[in-house]
Parts: C-alpha cells; structure tokens; sequence
C-alpha cells in the first residue's frame, strides 16, 4: 500500500492558482503559484499540482477553495434554470425587499438570475403554522417541469410558501419532478434553507440551483483528472463558512461555495497569528483582482449570517464576514471626466494582465504603479509565467493614461495610483474595525496574497494598527488554509416561538437531528478527525422586533443525546447576547426565539507551522545587493534581501525589500521586520 503523506491545498485566484503541500512524513512544505486558466479554471488548477507532486497515489487528501460559484455568480455565467412556485408568488425574486442599486437614486434596474417566463406557479397552499390548506397538484408540478425542459432549463428550484414549517408538499413535487428530469439539478427550498422569510429562502435556493450545472461540472472534471492521474484519496472543497465539504456535497449545495477562496485565507491567518501570539488582527488579503478585508479577535474570524454577493443575490448562509473592494493589483488606474483618479473596479486580471506583463493590455495598474517605483524586481516577477517584466511599457501607460490628464511626472503618477489604492485598502479596514467600534490600535494587520505585502507600511500608517504579521508565504496563505480548514456542516431550522411558549421537546428534536445529520456525513467523508464538535445558537429578539441577535447555547450531550435547554438558560443566554450588543435589556419585553442553527465540526489534524521555519543562514548571506526604490517624494537606495534565507531572529530596518517566488514584502523607512520562530516577519515602528 502507498504511504499517503501528502495534503494539498490549491486555490484558484483571479490572476494566480496557488498550491500549498504539507509532506507530514518528511516534515516539510512546498508551494507553487501559476496563472490561472480562463474559462476553464480547471487547467491552472492540475498544473500547479503537477508543479510540486510527480506521483499523486502519495496524496492523501486535496483540498480545494473555489472561485467557480463566487465568478458565475459576478459575472452572471450560472445556467438557464427554472423556479416552480406557489400561486402569487412568481415575482417574489423580483420584487426583493423592495430595495435599490443605489440607495439615494430614483432609478434603477435588475434582472433576477431566472427570467419570467421560466418561474412557474402551481396550485398549493401551506400555512404558516405548517397545516397543508392545498395539497399540491403533482399533475400540474409535471407539466411545469416538462414545459421548463423544453424552454432548455438546466436546472430548477422548487420554492413554495411555508415549506420551512412543513416540507410535505415541496418534498412531494420535488419526487415527482425528480422522475422526469433530465439531470440532478433539482433544488427544493426546505432543503436547502428551512428559514422563515420567503425572498432570502426563495434567492438562495435559485441560486444554488443557477450554480449547480456549473459548479458540479467543474468540479467533476478536477475530481476525474486526478483520479486518472493515479489520485485515490479525499477530496474536499472549502465552504464559505471556512469548514470543507466532500465534492459530492457541494455539487449539491454549490451556493455554499461562494467566497470559497477568500474565506480560506482568513482560516489560516487566524492559526498562523495565533500560534505566533497575535489573537487580533486584520487580514488583508490583495490578490490580481480584489482586496478582502476580515476581522479575527481572540482566534476567531466573525460569521455573518447572510451575504449579498452582487445586488439582489442574497445568500442565505452563514459565511466568513470578509469585505471585498476591487483594488486588487490588476485593478485598472483611469481618470474619470471630472479630473478624479480612480482604482478599480475594472481589472487587467491573469489575461492579460498588467501593462508589465506585455500581453496586451495598455492601461496602468497597481501593479505597474510598483513595478515603475522599484517597488518589484522587473527581473524576477512572481508567477514563473514571465521572464521579465516591461518597465517601460508601465510607464508609458501610467504617463498616457494618469499622468498627463493630471499633470503628473511618471513617477508622482505612479505614487497617485498607489496613494489612492492604499486610501481604498483603508477605508475597507476601518469598515471592520472601528466602524465595527473596534479599537484599530490593538489588531496587527496581517497582508496575503501575492500583492498585499507591497502595502503593509501604508496600511500601519493611514489606520494606525500597531504591528503586522507577514505569513511565511503570504502569497499562497489561502491555499494553505484549504489544508489547515476543519470539516463543517451547518443547518438551521425555523421554531418561531416565544420562550414562555417554546416546545422544549421539539427544539431538543430539533438539535438531535441537525447532530445526527451532520454526524453522519462526517462519517460519509471518510476523513481523519482529531475531535468532533457541536455548536448550537439561537437567533432571538424582543418580540416585535425584526432584527435578532445570535445567542450561543451551552448544550450537554449524554451517550450521544443532546439535552436542550431549559427556557430559563434560554431566557438568560439570550440577555447576555441583547446586552453584549446594545448596551442594554427591554425589562419586560417578550422574548422571541425565531431560529435553531446547529454545527457540527470535524477538526482535522493542523500541521506544526515550525516546518515553516528557516534552517540556518543569516542575515549576509541573504542580503542580495541594493536598488533605487521611490517612497513618498524620494528615492531611496535600497537593500534587498531574499526573504526565505533570513534566519529565525533576523532583523532588518527600512527601507529594505524582501523577495521571495510568491511575493514582495516591503519595509518602509522607520519600519523594522523580525524573523519570529515561525518564519513570519513581525514589521514594527523602528
């Protein structure tokens, strides 16, 4: 039998695929960064694998954070797919919550993902109470799916009133449809999202089943070409949540792949700093394409309940709370009509690029920006895609395109771009932090991704953080968090219920049966656990309220039973939770428990991140000569060093650079990085 000693992350970016392999027998860790290959993401994927492992039967898992759902979804790429609804509520995705692209404007348009003429309605009726008034007519639930068919749907989701409180008829037409249709892209609502309020359920269902054909395509091809390749092992996908899944699972429920990526950089930088002594930070994450922003205090990244990943795609789901803005170093430096040098949205990505990079592309990005200032050795540029990186080609963008409209040398051009890209970054950090009523000063700021450590000295400097933590390969930190992530599976279940009224009972079924699924599909996995967990909290508020408040349960669980709560630990836990967040109680108020959301977590086995440490060397013997970088209003003579050969307890005061294959970290004058014994680099004010 084959010894399987090897675990894969691979991250698919909007520039870069980046692939992490933790060798657990010999103690060590590889990486690998290539571009990434569009349409199909799955190219770039198995060549960066094939980059760091010749013999794949060695593997014992790959795990996989994904762009796939989060890209279909931006780019309005899912499949022509159909809805089945009750009478009435054909409009409901259209009509939203009444809400607009842009809150101060009159105007303003969407398009749900699935158009008119393919949302079907059916005669059937459930209460809110979950009693059936109408049971569904199965005979107009096939003639709706047969006529969605010919109309060339792909996929359909079946969304009926009420279905959280009884699932019967929805369960029902879900059997009837499923003997008719072509395929397994059938997604019912009380499976996917057995939620009070119809618009959030209604949205996410659809947009899973928009995601499926998409997602379980990609996904199916990766999951054939490594079995080909001689791959026998598990192979998981990172969920938005930050836990993983099996593939069989997300081809079924793909929506929970949305911020798949990014959700798995900010798993690892919560280990890494935690480890390394620092249990607050603020990651920054600056890929090709984006800057994701998220907020970790005490170890643990914050969970929102719903997401919107574009205007009108609602997802219902709890997700890593990451803040995206489009200044990323692809992102696209122009001159509005009113004089304004903007960043962004618009992005050069891996095709074609950066001006710099020579494939055609003529208008300046951020990247270009440091490339002009010395800031990025034009002769060893990251991705191993390109020998040399165009300088001059940068800088005639920059002056055609920033710097005359503006009246601006090449160089004061360059330094607008980056002045206005880092005026961006911050504005996003102080929106999860002070915003968010955190003190900024507290949190070390942790950059990632190939581009994020190029701005850390600004970042210290415009939000005043007190240090940051540069990862040992920042620019693969989310792939390596695809092998640091444990397995997660959540549910939810609506219990609209006072306290005073609550069916202790039923809500202990309720719990015991979310245990028991989620039990049973860790079993499933096949995977290796260190432990098992379960997390259960309630969603509560006062009763007339509409905004509610997480509160978590101390639940015992005896020869495999869940004991639930009593309504006085309820009643107590929920005004510790209203209190934390408002300062204050309602003495008096009725109290509301609106839903049950339940985890059950498997926790894989972590890596020691001290395999990351450098061996030996020193400080000389990394130093690899000198060269004119421009800060602020001059230029500097600069030394560079090669990042991976400092030793543990190196230091080095700006202005320095220090280089490695996935990225550039650099040290502004009166900054000063230490080597700690994981091999980070700790920036503090000199």
């Amino acid at each position: 039998m084959t010894d399987r000693s090897q675990v894969i992350g691979v991250d698919v970016g909007g520039t870069f695929t980046d692939v992490f392999v933790v060798d657990e027998a010999a103690g060590t860790a590889r990486v690998a960064k290539v571009p990434t290959t569009r349409p199909d993401q799955s190219g770039g994927f198995l060549d960066g694998i094939g980059r760091q492992v010749e013999d794949l039967s060695t593997v014992q898992a790959v795990i996989h954070g994904t762009t796939a759902g989060t890209n279909a979804l931006l780019e309005r790429k899912g499949a022509r797919i159909g809805v089945i609804t009750t009478e009435g509520l054909r409009d409901v995705l259209e009509m939203r919550r009444r809400d607009r692209p842009r809150t101060w404007g009159l105007r303003g348009e969407f398009e749900p993902v699935v158009p008119r003429e393919l949302r079907l309605e059916v005669p059937e009726r459930t209460l809110a109470d979950g009693t059936i008034r109408t049971e569904v007519d199965l005979d107009a639930v096939r003639a709706a799916g047969r006529q969605l068919i010919e109309a060339g749907a792909q996929a359909v989701a079946v969304l009926f009133a009420n279905s959280y409180a009884n699932p019967e008829n929805e369960a029902k037409a879900v059997a009837a449809l499923r003997e008719i249709w072509p395929n397994a892209h059938v997604s019912a609502s009380s499976e996917i999202l057995p939620e009070i309020r119809e618009y959030e359920r209604f949205s996410t269902t659809a947009l899973n089943a928009y995601l499926q054909p998409e997602v379980s395509g990609y996904l199916d091809r990766l999951d054939s070409a490594l079995r080909d390749g001689g791959f026998g092992s598990e192979f998981l996908i990172v969920q938005s949540n930050g836990g993983v899944m099996d593939v069989d699972t997300a081809c079924r429920l793909p929506v929970r792949t949305a911020l798949s990526g990014p959700a798995a950089g900010v798993i690892a930088a919560a280990h890494i700093a935690t480890e390394a002594g620092f249990p607050d930070i603020i990651t920054g994450d600056m890929g090709g394409t984006s800057f994701d922003v998220s907020l970790i205090a005490g170890g643990q990244s914050m969970l929102a309940p719903e997401t919107s990943v574009d205007f009108g795609m609602t997802v219902r789901a709890p997700m890593i709370e990451i803040t995206t803005i489009g200044a990323g170093g692809g992102s696209i430096a122009w001159v509005d009509k009113g004089g304004l040098l903007n960043i962004g949205p618009e992005s050069a990505g891996s095709t074609p690029g950066p001006v710099a990079y020579g494939q055609g592309n003529t208008r300046p990005t951020v990247t270009d920006a440091n490339v002009v200032l010395g800031r990025i050795d034009p002769e060893n540029p990251i991705g191993g895609k390109l020998e040399r990186l165009d300088v001059e080609a940068a800088s005639r963008a920059i002056d055609e395109h920033v710097g005359t409209p503006l009246g601006l040398s090449t160089t004061e051009a360059a330094e607008a771009i980056l002045t206005v890209a880092n005026s961006r970054m911050a504005g996003a950090i102080r929106l999860v932090s002070i915003e968010r009523g955190f003190d900024p000063k507290r949190f070390a700021f942790m950059p990632f991704g190939g581009g994020g450590a190029l701005h850390t000295g600004a970042m210290l400097a415009d939000v005043g953080l007190g240090s940051a933590i540069v990862p040992r390969y920042p620019g693969v930190t989310s792939a390596m968090g695809c092998v640091i992530a444990d397995m997660r599976h959540d549910f939810v279940q609506t219990i609209n219920a006072t306290v005073s009224s609550l069916d202790r009972e039923a809500l202990g079924r309720f719990m015991q049966d979310h245990a028991d699924k989620g039990s049973a599909m860790l079993d499933a996995a096949a995977t290796r656990f260190e432990a098992r967990e379960l997390r259960f909290e309630l969603d509560m508020a006062y009763l007339g309220q509409t905004h509610t408040v997480p509160v978590a349960l101390e639940v015992s669980v005896e020869a495999g039973t869940v004991i639930p709560p009593t309504a006085e630990q309820i009643a107590e836990a929920f005004e510790a939770a209203y209190r934390s967040a408002y300062g204050r109680t309602l003495p008096g108020g009725v109290q509301r428990v609106m839903n049950l959301r339940s985890a059950v977590i498997g926790k894989r086995p972590k890596f020691d991140l001290a395999t990351l440490a450098p061996q030996g060397g020193s400080v000389e013997a990394a130093r690899k000569g000198t060269r004119q970088v421009h800060f602020g209003t001059a230029w500097h003579e600069t030394t560079i060093y090669d990042r991976l050969a400092l030793p543990v307890g190196a230091e080095v005061e700006g202005p320095a650079i220090l280089e490695q294959a996935d990225t550039t970290v650099l040290l502004d004058p009166g900054l000063k990085g230490r080597v700690d014994a994981y091999g980070n680099t700790i920036i503090t004010r000199t």
